[in-house]
């Protein structure tokens, strides 16, 4: 059994936010995290960080990994060739062992560049597509959580943000060249679930480079909505557990682990 009083680690904290625990745990962690303000802060710390890694890389590119090992194997070669001798030899041998080491340092770090996202909070996979917003910049926004009114309000299925803020979006995602036919400017919490038009509730959710997609969303949506127009479930859970992780949600609410192949 875990221990409730105990601390989340950072691995667990980037994997909640990539959607890649089971439901059961990741609604363990958003109740921690609900209860917890020192777990809140390090999960802002870790976002705050992704987003300046990303703000620097592209400030300023990295050079190729390959160009650096070459200009790092150069340097350590000369260093080798200047190696003296004599009663101070043994000084420069420990020194050369501490840049041998920063070297390699260096490589992993250039390295690592190459395999990690660089996309907000996405620290995944290279190249993986912004399936979960990023919280600092999409945490989410309602504007009722009123059950009644809301199940009595002929609202349309999906609900087109206004052309200004979809641009506003695409730009604080950086993504302002991104072609805006592969995306959907989506709401965290739907409309259809008390949803607010405000940028802190939309973020670009792909349409098909990836199986966690706008139509998928669509799908939970329409199951959360039914739930609570039903009865089946609170309005104000709902909007939580969707705009916490709306993955970790779609896998609770249709219990499955992965969602249906495209038709």
């Amino acid at each position: 059994m875990r221990n409730r009083d105990a601390h989340l680690s950072d691995e667990e904290l980037v994997l909640a936010a990539d959607g890649e625990l089971s439901a059961a745990r990741a609604a363990e962690i958003a109740g921690h995290l609900d209860a917890c303000w020192t777990c809140r802060a390090r999960r802002r710390q870790l976002e705050d960080a992704a987003a300046d890694f990303r703000r620097v890389h592209q400030e300023t590119p990295l050079p190729p990994a390959s160009a650096a090992r070459a200009r790092l194997r150069a340097r350590l070669a000369g260093i080798a060739a200047e190696r003296p001798v004599g009663r101070h030899a043994w000084l420069h041998t420990r020194l050369h062992a501490r840049l041998r080491a920063a070297a390699v340092g260096a490589i992993a770090l250039i390295a690592t560049v190459g395999i990690f996202s660089l996309q907000p909070w996405r620290w995944s996979r290279a190249n993986r597509p912004l399936e979960v917003p990023s919280p600092r910049l999409t945490p989410g926004a309602a504007r009722t959580a009123d059950r009644e009114q809301l199940c009595q309000a002929p609202l349309p299925k999906n609900q087109a943000a206004p052309a200004d803020l979809r641009q506003r979006v695409f730009q604080a995602y950086g993504m302002a060249n991104a072609d805006p036919r592969a995306y959907e400017v989506d709401y965290l919490i739907t409309p259809a679930l008390g949803g607010a038009e405000d940028i802190r509730n939309l973020w670009p959710q792909p349409y098909v480079s990836t199986v966690w997609n706008a139509r998928v969303k669509d799908a939970l949506e329409d199951r959360l909505r039914d739930l609570v127009c039903g009865g089946q479930l609170d309005l104000a859970e709902a909007q939580r557990e969707i705009s916490a992780n709306w993955i970790a949600a779609y896998k609770k609410y249709f219990q499955t682990d992965q969602p249906p192949p495209a038709p």
